[in-house]
């Protein structure tokens, strides 16, 4: 029983510092974080983007350019509007599944990526349809990870799940 006081009080000042964070001017730092993760991929695209400017359609590609900002304030703003009220436990669940799945997704690339560059043997499965999009390729070696992967996070899972369970026990 006072594990469970605790866990309960631990819950309840995380979800407060939180909400106080989210509700001060800290949700720019917030913002910052989550900017510094995306660096990368922004510049991949600018430099996606510059390729496209030299082969001319300036005109779309500034329409474009204007459409993506105006979507991106209307979610920002949905964002710093509703997240006042998200549950955080049902917001870390689901950014927990997502991340499982993006796991599997990029295990899948990565080995494609590797075998492409000739770093990997390929040894082929006819019977498995190639979907890119998902990270599936019609290889041993690109399965078995994701496989492995999808057993290590269904383990993680079950075994956060238990104690979880023992902490509320």
């Amino acid at each position: 029983m006072h594990a469970k006081a605790q866990a309960d009080a631990w819950q309840i000042y995380i979800k407060e510092k939180l909400s106080a964070a989210l509700s001060k001017r800290s949700a720019w730092f917030l913002f910052g974080l989550a900017f510094l993760v995306v660096y990368r991929e922004v510049f991949e695209t600018i430099l996606f983007y510059a390729a496209l400017w030299s082969q001319g359609g300036h005109a779309a590609m500034l329409a474009g350019a204007a459409l993506a900002v105006a979507i991106l304030a209307l979610i920002a703003y949905a964002l710093l509007n509703f997240s006042k009220r998200l549950p955080i436990s049902q917001f870390f669940s689901y950014s927990s599944i997502l991340m499982a799945g993006l796991a599997v997704v990029l295990a899948g690339k990565g080995i494609a990526a590797l075998q492409e560059a000739g770093l990997l043997d390929i040894r082929p499965l006819a019977s498995v349809p190639r979907i890119e999009l998902l990270g599936i390729f019609p290889t041993w070696e690109g399965l078995t990870v994701q496989v492995s992967t999808v057993l290590i996070i269904v383990l993680g899972f079950t075994l956060s799940g238990r104690r979880k369970a023992e902490l509320h026990a």
